[in-house]
């Protein structure tokens, strides 16, 4: 059976996806996890990424018997840096998307542009924040002058594991338009923002080539590899994703993105205006807080995920005047990245149910926002929720009912890995992303029925927040 590997590597673990070339079948799943990591300080060896797709690569065609892998992709967590001296080592632990370390760094870089966020957002679709490689770039040029002095090479996670599966020096539209020096706009490196970082390096030998979106960058064990990209763009492919649907996309973190004809630019900075990976755009908006807030109230409840379901659902709406912030971590969307989270409107009374619905409003209302940004760029008539989170019966109901689009889950449990398999397929066999996803049909929808929800919760979120962050 001929089939093809789609490689999702996230922060929490590296994933490995078959399926078969002509239905789309998947043939198997493995996984292998990555080390924990807690901002503000967030970093991994990248080796540990290997040794994660070594181990999940090797279990999941084990299990699945004679097979012949024709092609291989990996779509991986984007921005996050990883610094190469000139023989091609690691120089220190990767700073992945989520380390907040580079926040002073983000502020002073858009200062450095006469025209600031807005003239930032016009040359490469978005304003800086601690998220961005350009950035982390500038923490360690000036936190760390004996790594920075051996930097030879800058890569993504997606681009560094492509480097070891082939040995090229390469990245994709999707995902350099995360790094703050790679514009969607114009299709190139923004040479002149990197020498705000360092004005005496030649940065055009330091940073990766831009693949075309369907090329075969290499070869690994004789299998054809495909240039890769960020882990949103992938599930983008992964849900055959069309215009006017948005994704919500609920993990650890969370996202909002659509994707679009035309080039996006937020001078606010809610919005990064990404490229997606097949040739188009895809604005998006990302919060740091999403399941890590209702599995921490999960656990001050003593209950685990269906337990928090269970109390949640049998709160009202708007929990009895509850409220929760969920700025556990800082946060991205909106830009504060020593924010913490804040519980409002507790009494005496207050119940266990309260608290687990004031928790999984919190998180609808955090996306919501994300969305309603997403909202203000790219058209948007229906919702696809998807994530580990979205399975939550309670997330469902909240989200569904406080949305004012109609709101579906999709048939994918593993968006990312799917799309890395669809950019797989597309360039070991020459076809379109689309072609691709609509043989195997891809995208496969199931409506959620809007519960009757409070009119007031958002506006009661809303002024928590005000209250927490006034602007």
């Amino acid at each position: 059976m001929r089939v093809v590997a789609g490689v999702d590597s996230s922060t929490q673990s590296t994933k490995v996806e078959l399926r078969d070339v002509e239905s789309g079948r998947v043939v198997g799943r493995a996984s292998a996890p990555h080390p924990a990591t807690t901002p503000p300080r967030s970093e991994q060896e990248p080796s540990e990424w290997w040794h994660a797709f070594e181990t999940a690569f090797a279990s999941v065609v084990s299990a699945a018997g004679p097979v012949d892998v024709v092609g291989i992709s990996v779509a991986g967590q984007q921005h996050g840096m990883v610094t190469l001296d000139h023989a091609g080592a690691v120089i220190r632990p990767a700073k992945l998307w989520n380390d907040t370390e580079s926040a002073p760094d983000a502020g002073w870089l858009c200062k450095q542009l006469p025209g600031g966020a807005a003239e930032w957002a016009a040359a490469v679709g978005s304003v800086p924040v601690a998220a961005f490689t350009i950035t982390k770039l500038s923490w360690l040029h000036r936190s760390e002058p004996e790594a920075w002095a051996r930097l030879a090479h800058v890569m993504l996670p997606h681009d560094w594991l492509t480097y070891r599966l082939t040995g090229s020096f390469v990245t994709d539209r999707g995902d350099a338009s995360g790094t703050g020096y790679w514009s969607p706009i114009t299709g190139e490196y923004c040479w002149d923002l990197l020498a705000i970082v360092d004005s005496h390096r030649d940065w055009s030998q330091v940073v990766p080539r831009v693949a075309a979106p369907r090329e075969v960058v290499g070869e690994w064990r004789g299998i054809p590899v495909a240039c890769g990209t960020g882990d949103n763009m992938g599930a983008a492919l992964g849900l055959g994703l069309a215009a006017g649907t948005a994704v919500v996309s609920v993990g650890t973190s969370g996202t909002a993105f659509a994707v679009a004809d035309h080039p996006t630019s937020d001078p606010t900075g809610l919005v990064a205006g990404f490229a997606d990976a097949s040739g188009r755009f895809l604005p998006l908006a990302c919060t740091l807080n999403a399941t890590k807030v209702t599995d921490a109230v999960a656990r001050l409840l003593g209950v685990d995920h269906a337990g928090l379901d269970v109390l949640a659902l049998a709160a009202p709406s708007g929990a009895a005047g509850v409220s929760l912030l969920p700025y556990f971590d800082g946060e991205r969307t909106p830009n504060l990245p020593n924010a913490t989270g804040w519980l409002s409107g507790l009494r005496s009374d207050v119940s266990r149910e309260q608290l687990a619905r004031a928790a999984v409003e919190g998180v609808a209302c955090s996306l919501l926002d994300a969305l309603d940004a997403i909202r203000a760029v790219a058209p948007v008539d229906r919702v696809v929720l998807v994530g580990g989170g979205s399975r939550s019966a309670a997330f469902r109901e909240v989200f569904a009912g406080l949305c004012d689009v109609p709101v579906a889950t999709a048939d994918a449990d593993e968006a990312v890995a799917a799309g890395a398999c669809v950019q797989a397929a597309a360039a070991a066999f020459g076809e379109s992303h689309a072609d691709v996803a609509g043989r195997w049909g891809l995208g496969a929808v199931a409506p959620i029925a809007a519960a009757a929800a409070s009119a007031d919760v958002r506006a009661q979120y809303a002024r928590v927040r005000a209250a927490a962050y006034p602007s």
